[in-house]
């Protein structure tokens, strides 16, 4: 492996990933990781009261589904990135709707750019969120800086 990756990856789209099924207590469980205070995320009764199926995520809840997505990208040898000298730089969010417990998300990792920025590499990539039945759901943006040797 290289500190470098290969700038030909911008713009390539990797396979949908595996599904990711959404459970209450896992949003439970990050609401407070995170000091989440909204009974939407731990109460299923104060959920469906404000409308929603069932609890609803953070917003931030998805960062974990993503950088489980992004490793299609940072495993493949092809890519040439030392895992060893990655650092995360930024993170976005675009939610089409909340994420609720029950939920079945399938990922789709895109590569929208590389470059060289100071002796380091900049990648940006883009997890898209669907349903099931193929509706998005949300994106997550991230900014990955490979460090330079």
């Amino acid at each position: 492996m290289t500190s470098t990756p290969d700038p030909s990856f911008a713009g390539r789209t990797y396979p949908p990933g595996p599904a990711h099924d959404i459970s209450a207590a896992k949003i439970a469980e990050f609401a407070r990781a995170t000091s989440a205070p909204s009974p939407l995320h731990t109460d299923p009764a104060a959920a469906r009261e404000a409308g929603y199926a069932d609890v609803i995520s953070p917003p931030t809840f998805l960062v974990s589904l993503a950088q489980a997505t992004e490793a299609q990208y940072i495993q493949d040898p092809a890519a040439g990135i030392d895992f060893t000298r990655v650092v995360h730089g930024e993170e976005g969010f675009t939610l089409h709707r909340p994420v609720v417990a029950g939920d079945r998300l399938i990922p789709t990792l895109t590569v929208e750019s590389v470059r060289a920025a100071g002796g380091h590499a900049m990648v940006t990539t883009r997890v898209d969120m669907a349903d099931e039945d193929g509706a998005a759901v949300a994106s997550v943006k991230s900014m990955l800086v490979i460090r330079g040797e």
